[in-house]
């Protein structure tokens, strides 16, 4: 069957205002050819004129010669009177032939007034016959409907009277197929001439249902038809939603499900558009499916039935893997080798969408028993429980949890999954192609970002593509206290299109580690579903939003990534092999925060000082290394000295890293108290009457989160993470730490209330005024996230900008005591139980973004034998 175009099948229907301008086109260049045969014909009849003239006055000069002369008489008169006549006829020839020119221009034009004024009214005919043929008798006039559905059809693209439509829900539940079939038709045509008529069918709820309906049908004919013009139906926003609304998603896919062959079928790509081996009905209800899962709102995927949604998302991963080796090793049809496939118009990037979509709503949130067991692998291996760990290390030191015990290896540990899945393999860097072969790359996803189908708007055109260097994977060694890329001139290279790995640089990857590279792999939380669960139990154990997870793997008697420290917290988990770690302790109690620049660690290694002071482990399998965010580090598997007793092996293990997150760190928690407290207030700026009153409490307010910012920047204590929103199970280490939180809350209150000082706030707005900063943009989030439907934008906008600037200066006096009173009744009257409630409903918010991340990229990913 010939390839889809646009959904529908038939003649190609134009809009009518193109039809109009066209037919205005014809009717000039006619009128043009007539004002041209009038001027060539009043030009000849000048021409016969002068001849007639030029005639007379000839006969009058040769008159009197004529007369004493016969002969000349005779022969003069002759020629004369010949070549006269010839040129008479010549004239009156091109005379006639002008006048039936313009005679058969001027009927071409009457002919086309005619035509156009029989077409007016032939719409309205063929309306008044349908209407009066279906109110009599249907089944009787099938045929005078049939004649008037084609005549319809087929005169579309001329004109078209809008009452038909309301026919057309009648026509859809005739017996007779070819009726319903070109009612179907002409539905998917009308969808397709403009935005204005598709509408107009979206509304109409009758129509939409029928279509929905009619894909159920016994008849082939008829349900493809319906699913052609479902696809031409949601080729606008508003077609989309209206089929959503009236259940066609259940529908499409329940269809689906029965009418696929194959699995998957055999599948190839042209130009990243999948084509199939297949029958070309299933496919055109994937096609729709697929459309309107990608349009679709995260309440509406959840109202598809669970078992209609897992069947589909099943059969579309496996498509997904066949799809991927065909990308991966670019097994794109050339043109002219189409034959024999069925063109989907499905490409790669909706595939990936679809998958995406599909498993956001379906990922299950980890238990308690998750937690515990992270919990218990992680700290309850050696001499350190979890609370001795926090009191002790968090933040604070370096800290190795020996595997004495070999827990490690016991089922019920949380990395024996992935473990096996290693050890399943003959060979540690034989599992590298099969590996890299099975993932895709992961999209970073902003960490402020609060809504996962604003990620996938931005991402959509490059979801599922394969990895991308320094993005997914690096392959890296340190020689000389300098790092070098295997990939070297992708690395150094200046163009700004990203390096997608191939099969050919897979299987480079291979060779880079027999040459001393190490891989590194990001996002592994992504990729592997045990991982993913280490990751969420962990990030939930330290009441963060989510943890990230990096495997490295590195040959025998290598260095993979130079000295460096960190901004974030990580536990190394040695999975296989050893590898020799050493630490540097840090030059300041400064914690660094998320995404600030650090420092390379070059210059702590020429200071004798730290030198003497480092810290120096082997880490083997089943050991944990935790290294707070600040301390320089390094790693190798070079074993260059006696003090451990080993032999140089690989070494593969994973990072887990704790990113602190801005909202998360105690200042954070400050900054959510102080907009509890002050929303309780319900003071704006003409709340007092008097506008200045209510101006100078909203900008001390202000000042007050100015001055907490930025005295997080110079206090340690504020820059630590804050465990208010940290899980425990056991009562008594919740108590423990809930005690912990409070108490060391109370103290920071205390502080901010004895050295936040006026001056110092309405001096840092007034250096943010200066340089056209918006002092407040850092902060903004916590009223935007917690209060944005009950905060007043309108009544705080003059006080949010540098207008309320002037008002401090010119009431110094007085906006500094409205100031001290602002700081003392925070301090007395905040609530430590409602800051919590507060917090924790901003926490899961940012928790559910990246739970639902996770699950759509795991569905990406096409690893067998991980659990």
């Amino acid at each position: 069957m010939a390839n889809r175009g646009r959904g529908r099948r038939g003649p190609d229907v134009e809009r009518p205002n193109s039809e109009r301008d066209h037919r205005d086109i014809e009717n000039e260049a006619l009128r043009r050819e007539v004002q041209q045969l009038q001027q060539q014909l009043a030009h000849l009849q000048t021409e016969r004129r002068e001849a007639l003239n030029q005639e007379s006055e000839e006969e009058d000069s040769y008159g009197d010669e004529e007369e004493g002369n016969p002969f000349l008489r005779d022969h003069s008169t002759g020629s004369n009177r010949s070549r006269r006549n010839s040129k008479a006829r010549r004239i009156r020839m091109e005379e006639q032939q002008l006048r039936r020119k313009k005679k058969k221009s001027k009927g071409k034009m009457v002919k086309k007034k005619r035509k156009t004024q029989q077409q007016k009214p032939q719409s309205n005919i063929l309306f008044s016959l349908l209407l009066a043929a279906i109110s009599t008798n249907a089944n009787a006039n099938k045929f005078l409907i049939k004649q008037c559905l084609n005549h319809l059809y087929l005169s579309l693209s001329q004109e078209f009277s809008s009452p038909i439509i309301s026919l057309l829900p009648v026509l859809l539940k005739s017996k007779c197929a070819e009726i319903v079939c070109r009612s179907v038709e002409i539905i998917g045509a009308l969808s397709l001439m403009s935005l204005e008529l598709n509408e107009m069918i979206s509304l109409d709820g009758e129509i939409v249902k029928g279509l929905i309906l009619l894909l159920g049908s016994t008849k082939r004919k008829i349900s493809m038809a319906a699913c052609n013009a479902i696809l031409d139906l949601s080729t606008t926003a508003a077609g989309q939603q209206r089929l959503l609304e009236l259940s066609a998603m259940d529908k499409l896919i329940l269809c689906f499900v029965q009418a696929f062959k194959s699995l998957a079928g055999i599948v190839s790509l042209c130009a990243d558009v999948i084509m199939f081996k297949e029958d070309d009905f299933p496919v055109m209800l994937l096609h729709a499916a697929c459309t309107l899962i990608n349009s679709c709102t995260i309440e509406q995927m959840q109202n598809i039935q669970t078992e209609l949604s897992d069947s589909l998302l099943i059969y579309l991963r496996r498509l997904w893997v066949e799809v991927s080796k065909q990308r991966l090793c670019s097994n794109y049809l050339k043109c002219g080798e189409e034959k024999g496939f069925y063109t989907s118009n499905i490409k790669t990037n909706n595939l990936a969408e679809s998958i995406f979509r599909l498993s956001i709503t379906r990922g299950q949130c980890q238990g308690p028993a998750d937690i515990d067991n992270v919990k218990r692998s992680i700290f309850n291996q050696g001499e350190a429980t979890f609370e001795c760990f926090l009191s002790n290390y968090w933040e604070v030191s370096p800290h190795l949890i020996r595997d004495a015990e070999k827990a490690s290896t016991r089922q019920d540990n949380v990395f024996s999954p992935f473990v096996q899945f290693l050890k399943s393999k003959e060979a540690v860097h034989s599992l590298l192609p099969s590996m890299l072969k099975s993932i895709t790359s992961c999209p970073p996803i902003a960490s402020d970002e609060l809504n996962i189908l604003h990620f996938i708007k931005d991402v959509r055109n490059h979801l599922g593509c394969p990895i991308i260097y320094h993005q997914d994977i690096r392959v890296i060694k340190t020689q000389s206290g300098e790092e070098l890329h295997y990939f070297q001139e992708k690395s150094n290279s200046c163009c700004l299109a990203p390096h997608i790995l191939h099969i050919d640089d897979i299987l480079k990857c291979e060779e880079a580690y027999k040459e001393g590279y190490s891989i590194a792999l990001r996002g592994m939380e992504f990729r592997f579903q045990s991982i993913a669960a280490i990751a969420d139990g962990l990030a939930s154990l330290f009441g963060q939003p989510s943890a990230g997870v990096n495997m490295y793997l590195t040959p025998p008697n290598s260095q993979g990534l130079a000295c460096h420290s960190d901004d974030h917290c990580v536990f190394i988990c040695q999975l296989m092999g050893v590898k020799k770690w050493t630490i540097f302790p840090r030059s300041s109690l400064q914690l660094p925060r998320l995404y600030e620049p650090i420092d390379k660690c070059h210059s702590f290694e020429v200071e004798n000082k730290l030198i003497d002071e480092r810290k120096q482990f082997l880490l083997e399998e089943g050991d944990i290394l935790y290294i707070p965010r600040g301390f320089p580090h390094e790693a190798k598997t070079i074993i260059d000295d006696d003090e451990f007793d080993k032999n140089a092996e690989f070494s593969l293990h994973l990072t887990l890293a704790i990113e602190i997150e801005p909202p998360f760190a105690w200042d954070g928690f400050i900054q959510v108290a102080l907009c509890c407290w002050d929303q309780k207030q319900k003071v704006y700026p003409d709340a007092y009457g008097d506008t200045v009153s209510g101006s100078l409490h909203v900008m001390s307010v202000n000042l007050l989160h100015i001055a907490i910012k930025q005295l997080g920047n110079v206090d340690p204590a504020l820059r630590k993470a804050c465990l208010v929103g940290a899980f425990s199970s056991s009562s008594s280490n919740e108590g423990w730490l809930g005690t912990n939180q409070r108490t060391l809350f109370w103290h920071l209150i205390s502080k901010i209330n004895n050295e936040l000082k006026f001056s110092d706030a309405l001096k840092l707005l007034e250096e943010a005024v200066q340089k056209h900063e918006d002092p407040l943009d850092q902060v903004r989030w916590v009223k935007d996230l917690i209060f944005k439907e009950e905060v007043k934008r309108s009544q705080r906008s003059d006080t949010d900008n540098g207008c309320g600037f002037h008002i401090l200066c010119n009431h110094r006096e007085r906006a500094e005591t409205v100031f001290m009173e602002v700081k003392s009744k925070f301090w007395k009257e905040i609530v430590f139980e409602e800051v919590e409630q507060c917090y924790k409903v901003m926490l899961e918010k940012y928790r559910k973004v990246r739970k639902q991340y996770t699950d759509g990229m795991l569905s990406l990913h096409c690893i067998t034998g991980d659990s």
